[in-house]
């Protein structure tokens, strides 16, 4: 579960990168990366 977890951080970090152009745009994709932990982790509880 924990290596999952992390690939698919690393993968969503890696797309993030190279998705935005802008530091505003950095802060909105790290945003929605959050979110989705989020939802991932209140699934779980």
């Amino acid at each position: 579960m924990l290596q999952k977890t992390f690939a698919l951080i690393l993968v969503l970090s890696f797309g993030i990168l190279a998705g935005c152009n802008t530091m505003e745009g950095f802060g909105k994709d790290v945003s929605k990366v959050g979110d989705k932990i989020e939802q991932k982790a209140d699934q779980h509880k």
